[in-house]
Parts: structure tokens; sequence; C-alpha cells
């Protein structure tokens, strides 16, 4: 069944965020702090972080409203301390937030202040312009489609370059830092000014295939700073206000920028890259490369020596997963496939590898950890020597005997532990400072160097000794970023920021003298990163418009340029954005005050229902309305449903519920139908039907190492009674029955990357079996299984199908029919079918183009298929005589990868299918031609 959409509800699942449900065990106690602007949910032992979060809040969101609005909602802020991700969101439908509390160790990508009140000035930004953008049209959907309906209009007026570019701008304002003020967060447009790649606004708005483009955050920034410097605070307040109402039109931003400030939006937009790429015009050679037509080639990471000729590092490829290259001289060698994880950091010693992987728990989805892994580069082989740990960084000792890694518990807290080679832990290193370490190095038998932030979100780097745990700092606290410290003796090579670059710099321990490392870079190279030292040699990874690649030179060849404090350590730039420094909300986080706010239990009950949105849905013969409800804590979900079926004429009125919050999910639903048609002795019966359904459904992931694994078993119970209507009464009885409806789904799949259509070894299985335990007779069971395989390239994939399915020869139960038919034919439910397809799956062309800012096409792939069903059925004419026959097809398809408005993915294709065998249940002719639509929207 092809399923069409109402055209502006087509794209809502793109605007909207995922949530994870029943993703905490029942075991958590919730607590809240409320303020006006915020009600922060956290589980107990949180006090600090969450009143931390709530004060920010509350004396930031005075300061920074004047310049996007005053309307004021409450919005729930749930605090997830049990997972090792970092990120955070804020989403309409449901109004919520979510932050993961685990902070990242590069302090490069976001900056260094504390975890907790960066995601603060970030995402209650998103939380104002929410607030604010309900007006005019998007206000219109909002009455009629609840959040949803403002979700969708404004995503279709407001880009989400604005959304985070604005956020990125208030972190920027409201503290010493944010990431405008960091080159790391400007590197990408960086690489591609100095390769000379001149990308359309398309391209860059919506991504490739081939080449790198920078995601929307640096584009936002750069575009909503060069507004406020120009056109002062109020710009994008009225701005946006008037793109989110509507009122200039089927462009609502571009034509809002251009009634406030007279340029069209192609001129604004250029005006702001141009206002940028002149700070970065240092980073442009005057006799650049030719290099414009290379695309993307890898990122080369974390170089390590094994000697001064040969390197080990990892490679990720558009078209390979990452994995560890062994390099010597102009050869690579693979060694083997990293697993997958949160950060692609790695140290190697003396012929092994050790990363942290990533572990998800075997139910809950915002419980995970990261588990040491070790490599052995001579063989290939891994093995896991932590277990349900949440280590982050580790490097071994000199001798490979003893690991240090960074511990962050679920308090936030950050300590160094010693492990010996098997993941045994031998000591714990106290951290009465309350620093947050990153990039631990062993100096010696007796002490480590790590970067270090303190509670401010200052930087320096730490001489730490093991056996007191005493910390001495080598460096003045800067908000300068420091990472990737690399111990060569007694000298310290790490990356610190200065100015508007990354600079390479190295610090004599036992004289305490630093120098700037002054190597010679390739053009069109960014940075200097992850050091690495040999005996001779230094090595040291660059950012390009091509991907990381990893830099040598000969340390005789490099220049150490001594470097005192005073020259070293100086606040960060405003990347030409000067009135950063004169708006009465700068660096206001310096300014929040401890204020005193009680705290209260957070019930699990409290807004279970809470119906959010109404989506209307076309399921041609059905026309549907749904009203959806999701709680806050996302542990019950919950929908209401009005449908008319075309066909039929009957109406019908449902609802489904599921709760997340115990070990299984408890499954829940009930439907109502009038006019339900039947028909009998030539003649039409109409009766209504009552259908009640409850169940339990257990969710398993057992992802770990380079795999993706999960499991899910469910049981449902359904109960059906048929109400007959006069004046039919007479002549046919009521019928009632129970049947329960039992599945296991296992599904298996190894990493994928950019490029691949399918993962190159995937697994997909599912077993459904019906039984009537009452009223009736009737069995059915069903089998599907999808088995996925590499082609004859890297990008293409070989897809085997199967099916079977077998019911009862006197079912009294007519059991809905999922069985996958063969291409091109009209489906009908037999006794017995069987069902094999292969189909071969290629990419066509990446055309990277696109037109008037609303459909951009990013790569078209096709498939050719053959697919075959054989049925039997006993019975099955009115003479009783049997049914028997193959359902035959072959064909091809092309699909279209695209995008639409600048940000909405969509995939859909055209299928041809030549029918080899007659269509006995549908049309004429043996040609088939069927639009491929996305399976499901919302």
């Amino acid at each position: 069944m092809k399923r069409l959409l109402l055209p502006l509800l087509l794209f809502t699942t793109t605007f909207t965020y995922a949530q994870q449900f029943g993703g905490n065990p029942p075991s958590i106690k919730w607590q809240q702090v409320n303020t006006p602007q915020a009600r922060v949910i956290f589980s107990q032992g949180m006090d600090s972080v969450a009143l931390r979060v709530a004060q920010t809040i509350a004396q930031m969101n005075r300061a920074i409203q004047p310049t996007i609005g005053y309307k004021q909602r409450k919005v729930s802020i749930v605090l997830q301390n049990q997972t090792t991700i970092s990120n955070a969101y804020v989403g309409l439908a449901p109004f919520r937030s979510e932050f993961y509390l685990t902070a990242g160790q590069n302090s490069f990508e976001v900056g260094s202040l504390p975890w907790p009140e960066q995601l603060a000035i970030h995402e209650f930004r998103h939380v104002q312009q929410y607030n604010n953008f309900n007006v005019g049209l998007s206000r219109g959907l909002s009455i009629l489609f609840g959040e949803g309906g403002q979700a969708l209009g404004n995503a279709l007026s407001v880009p989400d370059w604005f959304f985070e570019g604005d956020a990125v701008y208030n972190e920027t304002l409201v503290s010493k830092q944010g990431r405008g003020r960091l080159p790391y967060f400007f590197n990408g447009f960086r690489a591609l000014w100095a390769a000379g790649k001149n990308y359309s606004w398309m391209k860059l708005r919506n991504g490739s295939y081939l080449d790198y483009t920078p995601n929307h955050y640096p584009l936002g920034y750069m575009m909503v700073a060069y507004g406020r410097q120009k056109y002062g605070n109020d710009f994008w307040k009225d701005v946006t206000h008037d793109a989110a109402a509507f009122h200039t039109g089927f462009y609502p931003l571009q034509g809002a920028i251009k009634n406030h400030t007279g340029e069209n939006f192609i001129e604004f937009r250029n005006a702001a890259l141009n206002h940028f790429k002149a700070d970065f015009s240092f980073d442009i050679s005057d006799d650049p490369p030719n290099i414009t037509k290379q695309h993307f080639i890898a990122d080369r990471e974390f170089p390590a020596y094994v000697n001064d000729s040969t390197l080990i590092y990892l490679r990720s490829a558009y078209n390979h997963v990452p994995q560890f290259i062994i390099k010597t001289g102009n050869q690579e060698k693979a060694i083997a496939v990293q697993g997958i994880n949160n950060d692609n950091y790695f140290s190697y010693q003396n012929g092994k590898i050790i990363y942290a992987g990533y572990r998800p728990d075997l139910r809950w989805g915002f419980r995970n950890y990261n588990e040491l892994t070790v490599l052995d580069i001579n063989t290939g082989k891994e093995r896991r020597i932590t277990r349900k740990t949440r280590y982050f960084s580790p490097a071994f000792s000199a001798d490979g005997k003893i690991i240090v890694t960074v511990q962050v518990a679920t308090t936030g807290k950050s300590e160094l532990h010693l492990l010996n080679e098997n993941g045994k832990l031998l000591s714990a290193l106290p951290n009465n400072a309350g620093l947050f370490y990153t990039y631990p190095k062993f100096y010696g038998d007796d002490k480590l160097i790590s970067a270090v932030r303190n509670f401010k979100g200052e930087m320096s780097l730490a001489l730490i000794d093991i056996k007191s745990g005493s910390n001495k700092y080598l460096l003045p606290f800067s908000f300068e970023p420091i990472a990737f410290p690399q111990v060569q003796g007694d000298t310290v090579y790490f990356t610190k920021t200065s100015g508007l670059e990354d600079k390479l710099f190295a610090l004599v321990i036992s004289s305490n003298k630093l120098y700037r490392v002054n190597a010679a870079t390739p053009n069109a190279s960014i940075g200097y990163y992850q050091p690495a030292t040999g005996v001779k040699k230094l090595a040291w990874a660059g950012f390009t418009a091509f991907g990381y690649q990893v830099n040598e030179a000969n340390l005789t060849d490099i220049k150490f340029i001594p470097v005192a404090d005073e020259q070293a350590f100086k606040p960060l730039p405003d990347v030409g954005i000067s009135v950063l420094n004169k708006d009465t909300a700068s660096n206001i986080l310096a300014a929040v005050k401890p204020d005193s706010l009680p705290v209260t239990k957070y019930s699990k009950l409290h807004g279970l229902f809470n119906f959010h949105s109404i989506f209307p849905l076309l399921d041609d013969p059905n026309y549907a309305l749904q009203l959806v409800g999701n709680n806050v804590l996302n542990t019950f979900q919950s929908q209401l449903t009005f449908n008319y079926n075309r066909d039929e004429g009957y109406k019908q009125i449902g609802y489904e519920a599921a709760y997340g919050g115990l070990y299984p999910y408890l499954l829940a639903g009930a439907d109502y139908t009038l006019d339900r048609r039947g028909i009998a002795n030539g003649g039409y019966v109409y009766y209504n039907e009552t259908a009640i359904h409850a169940g339990l459904q257990v969710p398993l992931n057992f992802s770990a190492g380079k795999h993706l694994t999960g499991l899910t078993v469910a049981s449902n119970l359904y109960y059906s009674g048929n109400a007959i209507q006069d004046p039919f009464r007479s002549t046919y009885k009521d019928s009632h029955y129970t049947y329960l409806s039992s599945s296991i789904r296992f599904t298996n799949q190894t990493q994928q990357a950019r490029q691949h259509i399918n993962p190159h070894f995937a697994q997909s299985i599912s077993i459904n079996y019906k039984n009537a335990v009452s009223g009736q007779d009737a069995t059915q069971i069903l089998g599907v299984s999808t088995l996925y395989f590499p082609g004859l390239s890297a990008n293409h994939s070989l897809v085997l199908s199967g099916a079977y399915q077998h019911r009862g020869q006197n079912n009294a139960i007519g059991y809905s029919n999922d069985f996958p038919f063969s291409y091109g034919y009209s489906a009908i439910s037999l006794d017995d079918m069987n069902r094999f397809a292969v189909s071969y799956h290629f990419p066509i062309a990446y055309p990277d183009a696109g037109m008037a800012n609303l459909l951009y096409i990013l790569r078209l792939r096709g498939n050719l298929f053959y697919d075959q069903t054989n049925g039997n059925a006993e019975r099955f004419y009115s003479d009783g005589s049997a049914f028997k026959g193959k359902f035959r097809s072959a064909g091809a398809a092309v699909f279209f990868d695209t995008k639409w408005f600048n940000q909405a993915s969509v995939s859909f294709g055209l299928r041809y299918s030549y029918l080899l065998d007659n269509d006995l249940f549908g049309g004429n002719g043996h040609n088939r031609i069927e639009l491929v639509l996305p399976v499901s929207v919302f």
C-alpha cells in the first residue's frame, strides 16, 4: 500500500526530534526544580547540576529576551545522566528538552565551559525561539494541529541554520567562550576557502555524498552574527517574526531579510560569508594548488609512530567504515575496522591499540557505556577488557602494562583510573579540585599529564602525581581550549587555541619553558591537531576540504619559538563581531548567582496523557485524524484516532497506548467501528465491530563491538466482537473471538559508511504466530527474512529476501495479511505462500544539484530485482477445488535521495515490474509502473 500525505505534512518527520521511548529504569527517582521559565527534572543526586541549570536559565532569560521576543512558555528539561553521549535538544510535539550530561573530551569541538551550563545557554535559546515563533500562519497551524503544526510552520519558514546559528551566537555572547570565538568552529569553511571551493548555496545547505560540506551550525552563526553586527540586536527578532508569520510569501525568511535590509537574500548571505572570509584571509595562498575538482578523500586522524618510517592512524572514508591503517612509505595497509564508538580517539603503544568502544544497555536506551578495547596490530584480534564502564581517552604506559583512562561518573565527576593490561582497576586518583580531565598521558612511571578544565571552564595542563593525586598546573588557566597532549621525553606537545588559529606548542617540563612549534603545513591545511612524535619526526593532523590529512616533518626542520605567558594566553577573539562585547548580556554567565531554589519530587504520572498534536493521514482508502500524546519522561505514548474508510464507508474510533517505564512495554488499545460491510448470499450485510487488545513487548539491544544487534519479543491478546445491524439480525448471529499474536524480531548489521546504500552485512528475521484461543478456530504463521551482502563495488549491495506464510485450512478468522507479495501483483492471502527475491542495488549518479531552493538531489540509485511468490489454497473455488499458482516478476527501480526546502530528507522512487505470470487477482497486462513513496513519514 502506497501512502500519500497532505502536502504540508509530508515533511513533518524531518523537523521533529527523535526521542528515546522508555529509556530509563523504574528504579530512578525523579525530582524537580521549578522556575517561571523551566521545570528542570533530574534523578536523585544531581541536585547541584539541576540548580545550576535552573539558575543560569532564570538569570539569563530576561537579559536576552529583547533580541528574540518576550513570549514566555514554561519548558520541561529532563537531565539524562546515565548516557555517555554528549548532546541535547529542544523539540516541539511535545514541547520539551533533554540534556545528555556527559561532557566530551575534545574541548575544541564545543568549548570547555562546564557542560551543563554550556547546554543551558545554547538550548534555552531554542526554547525562546519556539516561544516567539508561534505567530501568524505558524500560529494558525498550531491551533489546527497542535505543537506538531507549529513545528511544521516554523520549519517551513525559519531554516535550521538560523535556529542553531542564533543559539551559537547566544552561547558566544553570554560567556567568555562560545563556539563563535573558537577557530576550530570555522575550520570547515576555512578549508573550503583555502582550497578555492565555491560551492552553491544549495550544496552548502544540503550536503553531498562526494564532497565535504560543513554543517549548518557555522553557516548559521556567520549569517546571524553578521546580521547582528550590521543591522543591530533587534534585526533577527523582526526578521524571524515576519518569517514565522509568513508575512512575505513563499520564501518567508528571504523576503523578511529583503524587507528589513533593502538587499536581497543572495547579497545578504554573500556579504555575511565574505565578512568572515576576510578574517581568515591568511589561510588563502597567493598561489593556491589546483585542487578545486578534488572530492573528499578520507579523514586520517590520530597518527601514532611505530617507528620513524611507519605510522598508524584511523582512516574514515565516505565509502568505507572507519578502519585502523598502518602506513609505511606510501603504502597503506588496513589492520582492522574500528568498533562503534562516541569518539574516534585511540592510543598506540608496543604493537597494541586501545580505544573506548560504545555499548548500550540491554534494555534501557538512556543507559550506555564506554568499554575499553585492545587491538593487536600484528594479529588483528581485539579483546574487550572492561565491562559496563564509563571510560574515555585511554593511554598505555611506556611498557604497555598500565593504562590510564578518564572515568566520567553519572554525577559528572571526572577521575583518572589506572588499570592493568587486562582492565582490572588498580587505583582511582582523587580529584579534590573538581577538575575535568581530558586526554591523559604517562610522564615517566610515577606521573601523568592531562589537559584539564576547572569549574569556570578555563583550561590548563596538569602534572599529576600518581601516588598522591596532587596537581601541578604547568600553564596559566585560560578560556583557550587545550587538547591532545603528547609526551616525548621531557617535552609535552599539545594543541592550543591562539588568536584565530589552533597552534602546536611544546612545553619543556623541567625548565617550564613554552615554545610555539613552527612546522610547515601544506597549502589548504588548517590547524595542528593530534600531534605524534617519533625519534626524529613529528606528525599531526590538519583539516582540509578533503578530510583530515596527516602531515609529517623532520624535527630538525621544525622551529621552536619561545613564548612568554603574556603572549600565549589572551582572551579569545570576537572573529570580527565587535557587538559581542557591547551588548548588555555580554558574559552574564560569570555573574550567575547560586540562588536557593526549592527541590521537590517529580511524579512519573505527571502529564501522563499530554495530547499535543493532531496529524491528518491519507492512506487511501483510509482518511484519518490522529490525536497524539507523549508525557515529558516519554514513558507513555497514546494516540486517539478517528478514521473513515472510503471503500466500505465505515467510521472508526480507536485508542492505542504504550507504557515503557517497566522492563516490558505494556501495550493496550481499543477500536469501535460503525457500519462495517460484508457480503453474504449476494448482498451486503452491515455490522458494528468492537476490538480490544493488550500485550507485552520486550525490546533488547545486544549491540557491541562492530555490530548493531537487536531482539524484540512481543505477545498481544486480541478480542473482536461483531454486532449485526438491523434488519440483518434476524438472519445472522453476532460473533466474537479471541486470539493471541506472538512475534519475535531479530536484526543485526555492521556499521554503514556514508555512501553505502545498505550495510555490507546485515540480517533481519521476524516470525509472527497467531492462534485463536476462544470463539473460533484459526492459526497463521508468517516468517520474513532479509539478508544483506556486499556487491561488486564498495557502494553496491546484494539483498536476498524470503518469506513464508501458512494458515489453517478452515480458519474462521480472517487475520490481516502482512505477507510481502511479489512486486507488481495484486496481493491475496492464500493458505500457503512462500517468496524468494533477490535485488542488486547500486549508485547511478551524485548530481549535487537543485532548483529554486525547493528540491535538491544528492543521489540517484538503482536496483535490479527478481521476485517470485508461490501460493496454494485448498477449496479455493466455489466448486471446492484447490488453487496453485506462481507470481513471478522482474524489473528495475530508480530512487532519488533528495532534500526539500534545503533541510527535509525524502527518498522516493519509480519501480518498473514485468510480470512473468498473469496477475490473476488484479489488472491486465504484464507491465507495472509504481511510484514508491516513503512508507512512513510520521
